[in-house]
């Protein structure tokens, strides 16, 4: 079915219920929280700008979620290499997050592609489709990205078994 745009209320509703979802997932690409929540402000811009360009042949979401991370990776080209910092906790953590094992330091040295598919799939809860539509890449891209995730993690984890 095609639709012609998107409301500026779906949106803003978009926006605010997810923006922290966002955020994180922007910082996780970018390597720096300040500029995933840059990155997220920027994407949503260009959201406004064009959303008379969305057909709905995909969820609103997911044509989001390839903005931001469009705009996360611009970021990271824009920035240059650095040393990729872990995104921001959970706040209904209450700013704690038990990492007793430094996963989240070895997730934060994965690859660009692979630390935002995890983060699309595990923190934002996106099907296969979804992380593809939003990364630009094919399905089964997504898959073989989050198998090659999995054994890198799985392989250091299994570094620090007593």
């Amino acid at each position: 079915m095609w639709r012609e745009g998107v409301s500026l209320a779906q949106l803003e509703s978009l926006y605010r219920d997810r923006y922290d979802h966002f955020a994180r997932v922007a910082a996780a690409v970018v390597g720096d929280g300040e500029a995933g929540r840059d990155a997220v402000q920027h994407a949503f811009a260009t959201a406004v700008r064009k959303r008379r360009s969305f057909r709905g042949t995909g969820p609103l979401e997911a044509w989001l979620w390839r903005i931001v991370v469009d705009e996360a990776r611009r970021l990271t080209r824009e920035r240059g290499p650095k040393a990729v910092e872990p995104p921001p906790p959970d706040p209904a953590a209450n700013g704690r997050v038990p990492d007793e094992l430094g996963v989240r330091a070895w997730i934060a040295t994965l690859p660009p592609r692979q630390r935002a598919t995890l983060f699309l799939r595990y923190y934002a809860d996106l099907d296969y489709r979804s992380i593809a539509e939003a990364l630009g890449v094919e399905v089964g891209t997504v898959s073989a990205t989050l198998s090659a995730a999995h054994t890198t993690l799985r392989k250091a984890l299994k570094e620090v078994e007593p």
